[in-house]
């Protein structure tokens, strides 16, 4: 039976390289000069680091334009609230988002069975499976998943026939 996954996964390379590219920028603007200001990759998530809000604000920037550019949705990333981290640093936690949490899992289970194509879609840890007899089933489903915003970046992977 025919069969793809849903699943919402990053490819931390093309993070790792939109952090130094965005690092790299704020080593040479103009200015950033003096500002102190980095992005480091954490367990956590990204960290960002300045001297002042506003520079927090203008380096999540740098960052965000640099994601786009390595075509990573900014969907994946879920900015905390700047917080002072003594003296008159500040810093900011970005953490990234990835997997089907429950919550969005059944609301796409849902939105699939409401859609009235002939498929099932099950729950497997993070991701969804969705089976169907027909291939052209499998590729409409693809289609009205993609047309709604469930506010994750998903992708599509392990199409089988």
């Amino acid at each position: 039976m025919p069969s793809f996954d849903v699943v919402s996964e990053l490819d931390h390379h093309e993070v790792d390289n939109a952090v130094d590219q965005a690092n790299r920028e704020l080593a040479q603007r103009y200015d950033f000069k003096g500002t102190e200001s980095s992005i480091e990759k954490t367990a956590e998530g990204l960290v960002i680091r300045s001297n002042s809000e506003g520079r927090l604000d203008a380096a999540r920037d740098v960052l965000e334009s640099k994601m786009v550019r390595r075509k990573v949705s900014l969907k994946s990333l879920d900015a905390q609230k700047p917080q002072p981290a003594g003296g008159q640093m500040w810093r900011q936690l970005i953490k990234l988002k990835e997997g089907i949490d429950k919550e969005k899992a059944k609301a796409i289970v849902k939105f699939v069975k409401e859609s009235k194509i002939k498929v099932q879609a099950s729950i497997q840890g993070d991701e969804l499976r969705v089976s169907g007899k027909k291939r052209d089933d499998l590729q409409a489903c693809i289609a009205a998943i993609k047309e709604q915003d469930f506010d994750l970046p998903l992708k599509f992977k392990n199409f089988r026939d």
